[in-house]
Formats: structure tokens, sequence, C-alpha cells
């Protein structure tokens, strides 16, 4: 019975109760919250990064990081918070316009401004880095290579193990993008193999099946069925990932609560190791995340809120 009253919390913050009082202020006109929150979070990358795209989200759509630049030109956080900020409305124009309709290239070159002047006022920091690589996927074309490959540099030179930068190059890499599915799953399995134990890293190829299962969607389009993806999540290669995902980051992560940073990650490997019928491992996540997920990867696959009950109610969790 208990079960049947199950309901996911989707948390857009994840948990991060700092963060939900900073996104509260932008929603009350105040800045200040933002600048609290930055200047606290310090120089911990991982949760930085998290935490600055998030705010981007919130800030996208007001005037809060516009307000805090008017009042203190020269901060670094702002700075920072503006090339993500900038990054988003882009991607949300790109959005609004349909997908395969490029937008304004001079938008696009005025994010990446944004985000070159963000590096240059805070040298140290890795988030305006992957601000870059994201927004270089709105170039029709890309970037060239060998731009793509200093930011990359700059940034890992940072931050070597940075999700989020990791994740950004894969969807540049991905065949919805500038890649093929060959080249994005290279990346990840490369990326998987030079992490070290309990670092996230691996999960990226968890990532790389649902940016395929994505793109063969989009392919399928205006057919009935998407054709050819029956074993998508559970021939014998995508089950090896989810073991070994499980295996190299799960089984030696320090024995504790899921982290507001980690959550989407687990969530992505719950959901391959549910889809891939590895479900030792999925019915242990579920209980992990408890009532804590995220929208992605489950509406890819069905309504988030029913696809994740389902299978708490097959696995008994």
């Amino acid at each position: 019975m208990a079960r049947d009253r199950f309901a996911p919390d989707f948390d857009p913050d994840c948990g991060d109760a700092d963060l939900t009082a900073a996104r509260h202020d932008i929603v009350i006109g105040r800045w200040q919250g933002l600048r609290e929150l930055l200047r606290s979070t310090g120089p911990d990358w991982l949760l930085r990064g998290h935490r600055v795209r998030m705010l981007a989200q919130a800030c996208a759509s007001s005037s809060a990081v516009e307000s805090w630049l008017a009042a203190e030109p020269h901060s670094a956080d702002a700075l920072v918070l503006r090339a993500a900020t900038e990054t988003a409305r882009a991607f949300n124009l790109a959005i609004a316009a349909g997908r395969g309709v490029p937008i304004d290239r001079e938008r696009i070159d005025s994010t990446v401004l944004a985000c070159m002047r963000a590096t240059e006022a805070y040298p140290a920091d890795p988030t305006p880095w992957t601000s870059l690589i994201s927004v270089a996927r709105l170039y029709p074309q890309g970037v060239r290579r060998r731009e793509l490959a200093r930011w990359w540099d700059e940034l890992h030179q940072r931050d070597p193990y940075s999700m989020e930068g990791h994740l950004q190059i894969l969807h540049y890499y991905s065949a919805r993008w500038h890649g093929t599915h060959g080249l994005m799953y290279d990346f990840a399995r490369d990326a998987a193999g030079v992490a070290p134990p309990g670092c996230a890293l691996p999960v990226l190829v968890q990532y790389a099946r649902v940016e395929e299962f994505r793109y063969a969607l989009d392919a399928a389009r205006g057919h009935r069925s998407a054709v050819g993806l029956g074993q998508h999540w559970d021939h014998d290669g995508a089950v090896s990932d989810v073991r070994r995902t499980w295996q190299r980051w799960i089984l030696e992560r320090p024995d504790t609560p899921v982290t507001p940073v980690e959550l989407r990650d687990v969530n992505y490997l719950t959901h391959a190791a549910c889809h891939a019928g590895a479900f030792d491992i999925a019915a242990e996540l579920l209980r992990v995340l408890g009532r804590r997920c995220t929208r992605t990867p489950w509406s890819y696959t069905g309504d988030p809120a029913k696809e994740i009950a389902k299978w708490r109610g097959q696995l008994r969790v």
C-alpha cells in the first residue's frame, strides 16, 4: 500500500536549500542572494558549476544578473553568472525557433564574448569555459576543431573531472549536434577510462545512450514507432556498461547520501539499469534515491512520475 502512495520529489534544486533561497530572491527581484550564494560556494568547482547552471536558468527570464552587474560591474561572480545566463538565453531562443532553425549569429557571438569576459574576470574558474563549450553547439557548423580543443584544454586544466564540462563536450560530439554516435561514445569511454575510482564520469556512457535514443526518436518522428529501438537499452553492451559504471563509480564512492550535484547523474544510471534489466542494481539505486528524482532522463521514455513508480513497484522497492 505504501508503494501505491509513492510520489517522486522533482525539486528543481535537487535538495540544495541554499540554492532554493537564492532562486527565491530572483523571483522577488533581489540579486543579493545570488552574490551571497556564490561567495559562500567558493572554489568548490563541482558545486559552483551546478549552482551557476541552475541560477542561470532562473536568471534567463529576469533582469537579476543585470541588476547585480549595474551595482557591482567588476564582480567576477556576477560576470560568470552573466555568461551562463546569456548561454541559457541563447538556448531558449534556439528551442523557441525549433530544431534545425539557426538563431542570429550575432547573438551567439555576443554570448561567446560574455563567456570570454568571465574567463578574464575569474581566471581560475572552469565554469565560463563550460559555458563556452555549451554555446559552441549553437553555431550551425560548430566551431573550428582547434578552437574547441583550446577551450577544452582550458577547462580540463582547471577541473579535469568536471562532469558538466565533459557532458557539454559529449553533447557537442553527438549526432544530434556536430558529431556521430561513434565519436560521442569514444569520448565517453575515454573519459570513463581515466576517471579515478568513485568519480561520476563513467556515467557519461549512460548519457551517450540517452543521446543516441533521442536522435533515433527524432529520426522516427512521423512514424508510428521508432523502428530499431527494441534492444536499445538492454543489449549485451548496454548491460555491461551499466554494471561497469556501477562498479567504477557507485561502489567506489563514499557511502554517503547522494548530493544535489550527483542527483541527476544517479537518475541517469538508475534509468539505464531499469531499462537494461539489471534489476539488482536498479533496485539498490531506487532505494538510494528514495523520493529525490530528476525528470530527465525518465521523461524521454514516458511520464517521469509514472515511470519511476512503475519500476519501484515491479522491483518491490
